[in-house]
């Protein structure tokens, strides 16, 4: 178990593949900035879990609790505030979840903010970049609420709780669905379970010739997370995510700038936390300092570079992708 769980060839590859990304933004005059792994707070994401370790050595003399992080945002959102300017970062995170073919607890993320960009904007430029590295096609576009009628034939956005979990019952009779009263969650399994799976890949049968990425866009407000509330539809956000041969690769926003409505999300996070019987977590005071003090109009997004990488290199898993796996770490 001492050898990589990559070949060395695809390592020399992989590090190819990082220095045409930091290419692309050379370009266009996007630079590098780097921020801690360890943070005094974390996601509040009733779906997320960071892993936290103790630090003994406080200058409070204190035994205090630290966080990896699950994305840098916080602490690149604060370089902003500060007139940073349009930055990217090449980094690892972490996420607490199972490894599997396409997740590795510990992973490489690429992420980047760009002041007066909106979400089109941005999605226009994340195109640009994947023709750039691994030679996609344009990307299509779909609606968060079309690609719900276009696969599953109803509409995400009036469905109710009660006709909702009837749908999902159609699919799966797991006890845990079939308790679910959050319409959010029942959504979001059905979208992982039953469309992720059939976006970017096209309209011919196993082709890679027609593979083609997919945006989706418009998500609904209740999943914001981080994004502004579209003002000529209040029922959606400004949030899209990014798929390609039917994996997910990325998460952006037409990023939140109120510090009072990003406390509140924060807040009613940890509510969904004691409801579904997990601990609360602690709120970023830093970035609502950040936000109250001025974050300008942005959109940023994040990347996911191994599963990128994954794609590009035609590999069956993920562990094929990086130096070594989490059971060879």
């Amino acid at each position: 178990m001492w050898q990589p769980s990559a070949s060395i060839s695809t390592l020399k590859a992989r590090s190819h593949f990082l220095a045409a990304i930091r290419q692309f933004f050379a370009s266009k005059d996007v630079w590098e900035v780097e921020t801690p792994l360890l943070s005094n707070n974390t996601v509040t994401d009733l779906h997320l879990d960071a892993f936290d370790t103790q630090f003994n050595f406080d200058v409070t003399g204190k035994q205090k609790s630290l966080f990896l992080q699950t994305s840098p945002e916080f602490a690149m959102k604060r370089l902003l505030a500060a007139d940073s300017g349009a930055i990217f970062q090449i980094t690892k995170a972490f996420r607490h979840e199972s490894a599997g073919r396409f997740h590795n607890p510990e992973f490489t993320m690429l992420e980047w903010y760009r002041p007066n960009f909106d979400d089109k904007k941005l999605m226009a430029e994340l195109d640009e970049l994947l023709q750039f590295t691994i030679n996609a096609k344009p990307a299509a576009y779909l609606s968060y609420q079309q690609a719900f009628i276009d696969y599953l034939d109803f509409d995400p956005l009036t469905t109710e709780l009660t006709e909702l979990k009837a749908i999902v019952s159609q699919h799966s009779d797991d006890e845990w669905l079939q308790q679910e009263t959050n319409p959010d969650t029942l959504l979001q399994w059905l979208f992982s379970m039953k469309i992720e799976p059939c976006l970017g890949s096209g309209t011919g049968e196993n082709s890679s010739d027609d593979w083609t990425p997919c945006f989706v866009y418009d998500f609904p407000a209740s999943q914001a997370s981080l994004a502004k509330v579209c003002q000529s539809d209040s029922r959606v956000a400004h949030r899209f995510e990014l798929y390609y041969q039917g994996v997910e690769l990325a998460n952006g926003f037409y990023e939140l700038q109120d510090h009072q409505e990003q406390l509140r999300r924060f807040n009613a996070d940890n509510e969904l936390r004691v409801q579904a019987g997990l601990t609360k977590k602690p709120i970023d005071s830093n970035l609502l300092a950040a936000l109250e003090n001025g974050l300008p109009d942005c959109a940023g997004v994040a990347v996911g570079i191994d599963r990128l990488f994954m794609l590009k290199q035609n590999l069956t898993h993920i562990n094929q992708a990086i130096a070594f796996d989490v059971s060879r770490a």
